[in-house]
Parts: C-alpha cells; structure tokens; sequence
C-alpha cells in the first residue's frame, strides 16, 4: 500500500473521531436530500457514513474516493449495500456524466483549484441537476487543525458562491450552519489548539448544544457558522 501521509493520518483520525457526532451527521444528511433526486454522487465519501445515511433514500447511490488506501476501505465497508456504487475519483478531472446531483462535504476546502473542482463536479450532473456543497467558514477561524487536516482555505457566503458561479453554475441556497460550532471550534482548535477528535467535548455538544442549535437554525438563519452550506443549480 501507499505511504500514508502526515496529513493522511491526521484526517483519518478526525474523520473516525467526528463519526460520533451522530446528531450533527444528520443534521447535514437532511439538508442535501432535498437536492439530490434520484441518482447522486459523492465526492470524498471518506468512511461512507453520509452515503449509508443517504442511500437509506434513494434507490441509487454512487460514493468515491481520491486516496487508494480510503477507496479500499470504503469498498470494504460498503460491499454489501448493493444500491452504492464505489469509485474512485480524483479532481479536478475531464469526464461527463448523467447523475441527478453531486454532493460534496468538506472537500472542496482541501483543493488548490476549487473552481476547476466545481466545475467538475458540474460536468458529472445532468441540466437542471444540483451541485450540494458544505465547507468550513471563515477564515478568521483557520487553526493548526486546518493545516494539519490539509486545508487550503475557509469559505463565506460570498467567496463560495463566488467560486460556484465562477464554475458555471446558478446559486440557489446558501447559508451558514451551526453557529455555535464556530465559536466552540475557534475556542478549541485556535485558543486551546486541540484537534477535533472523539472525545467528551464531541459527545457532549452533539448530544446536548447542537440539538437546540439546530432547531433555532430551522427558524431563524444565523449570520455566521461553522459551516457554509450551498445548493447550485447545472444549467439547461
């Protein structure tokens, strides 16, 4: 097998740490199904919890993955979900396709050419189809995590739809989530320097803030979060 990377290590072990945020998984997971028809694609499944979750919905389910080691565990994971497809995917790349929509969690952030990226993830949905993005928010918020994680940046409102545009695409939805999150990450990666890894601090926010914080977000949309969700449409 491939050498395993410094950065490599570090993402695995937030990403197998953040796969006890059940509560904040499904938050996002409930955001995109309304986006994503009958037929999406992932890009960067990583350990495949978003592409259990949202196969539960839909009759077929294509998750990918760039790094060879992550593409095998993930087979492995997924071999016996017979409606998800497995792949490889690197981007950005020069292939057409006919999926409903693609979605993308936290990915676009690790890439240098982000609009080249969008772009393909454009070309691998059908007219009319979406392209459903989160990324991390505000770069005021850049932490050694970030680095560590292999981050290139952080996104606003503006800066991603900005790129989504740039990429060809119509901006339908876009806004923050989790506004609490941003304050506990700054506090802890940023002032405390610590990585977001399973732990008390992951379990008891995603058992008792971020419940509430949700609900207030369903009624009122903060001005800032964590995250920055987006929803663009491909054109006819």
């Amino acid at each position: 097998m491939a050498d395993i990377t410094g950065d490599q290590r570090v993402q695995s072990e937030v990403l197998e740490g953040l796969a006890t945020a059940v509560n904040h998984r499904r938050w996002f997971v409930e955001l995109a199904i309304p986006h994503l028809g009958d037929n999406p694609i992932e890009i960067g499944s990583g350990l495949g919890d978003y592409a259990l979750e949202w196969s539960a919905h839909l009759p077929r389910f294509t998750a990918t993955e760039a790094d060879p080691d992550r593409l095998v565990a993930l087979k492995e994971r997924l071999a016996e979900q017979p409606a998800i497809e497995v792949r490889q995917m690197l981007l950005p790349h020069s292939e057409r396709g006919d999926y409903s929509a693609a979605v993308s969690y936290n990915v676009l952030e690790h890439i240098e050419d982000h609009v080249g990226a969008l772009r393909s993830m454009r070309d691998l949905v059908r007219p009319g189809g979406n392209v459903i993005i989160i990324v991390p928010a505000f770069q005021f918020a850049m932490s050694p995590a970030d680095i560590a994680t292999g981050h290139v940046r952080r996104y606003t409102k503006k800066t991603l739809a900005a790129a989504m545009t740039e990429a060809g695409m119509t901006v339908e939805k876009i806004h923050y989530a989790n506004a609490l999150g941003l304050i506990g990450y700054f506090m802890a990666t940023k002032v405390f320097r610590l990585m977001p890894k399973e732990g008390p601090m992951v379990k008891v926010y995603d058992t008792l803030v971020l419940p509430a914080t949700k609900a207030a977000e369903q009624l009122v949309r903060p001005p800032f979060g964590q995250s920055v969700f987006a929803v663009a449409r491909v054109p006819a």
